[in-house]
């Protein structure tokens, strides 16, 4: 409870309190920083009030009081399990459409390709697909710049497509979440076109327009944030790329257009929404930042706080997302978002020039960051996702592990590693079958906007040896090769594939995988029945053991009722004994083991009494160890040094 005689700095720490007093000072033109710096904060509000006496009413600091004492920071306590929103329950995967499946032949994967494919996603443990934009677009950036929000792309199908697609995923009882971008449209949008027609164009102001460039922003995909239109002889903003120009959210009308169109498609039953780069939607060109503005929690709450939304899945890509603003993000009581995607274990071997700049990490590097989390959510009471692959990330069996002789080993270890842990499972599609990353030194293999700018801007002035290496570590066409699903022509994936296929198509494909004794498909099903059919890993606490141990990630998973650990080896080399792990714990919940993935003890059977349940390694059940020699056939560590990309394996 507030008070008077609280801090300035505690104030600011509730929702409520950061919300309001950041409109205040972007009303006085005042940095937070001013309520940041320790001398403020450290100040108590009856000191304030008697400093601003006179120029606030004396009813001010009382009714933000009552205000910021009636919404909690952080979610209700309750002891029930979270099962009461279907998506804490579920296991999402992500579907890029153009890539996915082609039905009629033109290269192109579209909305009854998806349809023919639904019995695989359910036969794999799927309940829930996230489709990538699905909406009339010109393509500048593969859906994501979008031309209008309610037609669907010719290419993909029509709506009577889509209506049937829905109704066949509800009918599988899965859920469906539509891809939603907000921060930009396409330039061919019809507002754009509308807006740079004159500077009193009704839909001027639905974007940003400067006659001279407002600050030093970059886009994301290269060059000024900033772009002349000779129209009008001013500047739009436009943070990735040209054909993207920002929404402005300041003008009430657009945030109107924006609810509208979220009604729009709820309205014809999809059940929630993945929102993009949602951070941005919300400017601070006072303190220079393009997102997590002053006014983001009261965007998000429009969209979303509403009545008629309140049974949605909405997730957000916000990369600003850390512990500071986490719990305004995704609080329950907040009526924001469902959850959000984060991204510290994503950038690990990032450079300061950002994805084309790989640099020397370990996987410790890659754990740490996921412990951080795990506590962080549990302790707060909020639910995190758990991914490591999308459609602009390249492939982790290539990037994290060893995607040659251990291909099988790496991908169903990290599998394991993830998913486990406490959160929302999201696979992407061709994750599930061990697919690697493509290699190409030829630029016409590749489509992403921005690999190809890196390319043709040669920000560092490179060789081409180098820009391709750096190319290849980071574009984000590896992800959107189309899907390899046999080793026939196009990798079964339909007509001449908008974009080439993965080089390793006739190894890595779905036919080929499913009647494998090392099947990664088969794996994944294990995995997510495990998870189904367990308490443990839904509403289970997450304890982790790993200490200060080099190259593993070793973690409990634990009810009253049951327990686990998981056991995650990331060298070949080492040998991981879990006696002093099991001595540790309370006698009277007893602990499993199992070898490099995990084992399971019942809390009712004996200390000694081990069930395998994902079973790489055998277990010696009296040492409680796992040997050196059973998990030489787990997988391998990378390194990196100045020259490129390396594997240590056994031997090296």
């Amino acid at each position: 409870m507030l008070t008077m005689n609280s801090k300035i700095a505690e104030l600011y720490a509730n929702p409520i309190g950061h919300d309001v007093i950041g409109k205040v000072l972007l009303q006085l033109g005042i940095s937070d920083k001013a309520i940041t710096n320790p001398v403020v904060g450290n100040m108590k509000l009856s000191t304030v009030a008697a400093m601003a006496k006179g120029k606030l009413a004396p009813s001010f600091f009382d009714t933000l009081l009552r205000l910021v004492n009636s919404e909690k920071a952080a979610p209700a306590d309750g002891n029930g399990p979270i099962t009461e929103k279907w998506w804490k329950e579920a296991v999402f995967y992500q579907i890029y459409p153009r890539s996915f499946y082609d039905t009629n032949g033109d290269g192109i994967g579209d909305l009854r390709g998806i349809i023919e494919k639904l019995d695989y996603l359910q036969d794999l443990g799927v309940t829930a697909l996230w489709l990538s934009p699905i909406y009339d677009s010109p393509n500048d950036d593969n859906g994501y710049d979008i031309r209008d929000y309610r037609k669907i792309m010719t290419e993909f199908g029509t709506m009577d497509d889509f209506d049937q697609m829905l109704e066949e995923i509800h009918k599988r009882d899965m859920k469906l979440v539509m891809d939603f971008v907000a921060n930009h449209t396409s330039s061919e949008h019809k507002w754009f076109k509308e807006a740079r027609k004159s500077k009193d164009n009704p839909y001027r102001d639905y974007y940003y327009w400067a006659d001279e460039p407002l600050n030093d922003w970059q886009a994301c995909f290269g060059g000024s944030a900033w772009q002349y239109d000779e129209t009008t002889n001013q500047y739009y903003l436009h943070s990735y790329a040209i054909g993207q120009p920002d929404l402005n959210w300041e003008n009430p009308k657009v945030r109107q257009e924006m609810i509208d169109v979220v009604d729009y498609w709820v309205d014809l039953g999809v059940d929630g929404f993945r929102c993009d780069v949602l951070d941005q939607i919300s400017k601070d060109f006072i303190e220079n930042r393009n997102g997590n503005g002053p006014r983001l929690h009261e965007y998000i709450k429009m969209l979303f706080g509403r009545e008629k939304v309140s049974h949605i899945f909405t997730v957000g890509e916000c990369w600003g997302a850390k512990e500071d603003n986490m719990k305004l993000l995704i609080g329950a009581d907040r009526n924001e978002l469902s959850t959000v995607f984060q991204f510290d274990h994503i950038v690990v071997g990032y450079g300061e020039h950002g994805r084309f700049d790989p640099v020397p990490f370990t996987l410790d590097d890659v754990r740490n960051p996921l412990i951080k989390w795990q506590n962080f959510m549990q302790e707060n009471e909020l639910a995190a996702t758990l991914f490591f692959e999308n459609h602009d990330q390249p492939r982790s069996v290539s990037r994290f592990a060893n995607d040659t002789n251990k291909r099988y080993e790496s991908a169903t270890m990290l599998a394991t590693m993830m998913y486990l842990q406490k959160g929302i499972p999201f696979i992407y599609q061709g994750q599930e079958i061990g697919t690697a990353n493509p290699y190409s030194e030829n630029i016409k293999d590749y489509d992403d906007i921005e690999t190809v700018n890196y390319y043709r801007m040669n920000p560092r002035n490179q060789s081409e040896e180098e820009l391709f290496r750096n190319m290849n570590f980071g574009t984000r066409d590896a992800g959107r090769r189309p899907m390899s699903w046999d080793d026939s022509e196009n990798s079964g994936f339909g007509g001449k594939p908008w974009l080439p296929v993965y080089n390793r198509y006739k190894e890595i494909n779905v036919q080929t995988d499913s009647s494998s004794d090392k099947s990664v498909y088969k794996y994944y099903q294990k995995l997510f029945k495990l998870r189904k059919e367990n308490e443990a890993f839904i509403t289970g606490t997450y304890e982790n053991i790993t200490e200060d141990r080099k190259g593993v990630y070793i973690y409990k998973r634990y009810t009253d009722a049951e327990c686990y650990i998981v056991v995650c080896n990331f060298e070949s080399s080492n040998e991981i004994k879990l006696d002093a792990d099991v001595r540790k714990q309370n006698k009277s919940n007893p602990m499993v083991k199992g070898g490099y993935v995990i084992g399971k003890q019942s809390a009712c059977r004996p200390a000694n009494e081990w069930h395998k349940c994902l079973k790489h390694a055998e277990i010696d059940a009296e040492s409680q160890s796992v040997t050196k020699a059973q998990l030489r056939d787990s997988h391998t560590v990378r390194y990196r040094n100045g020259k490129g990309i390396h594997r240590k394996t056994n031997g090296d």
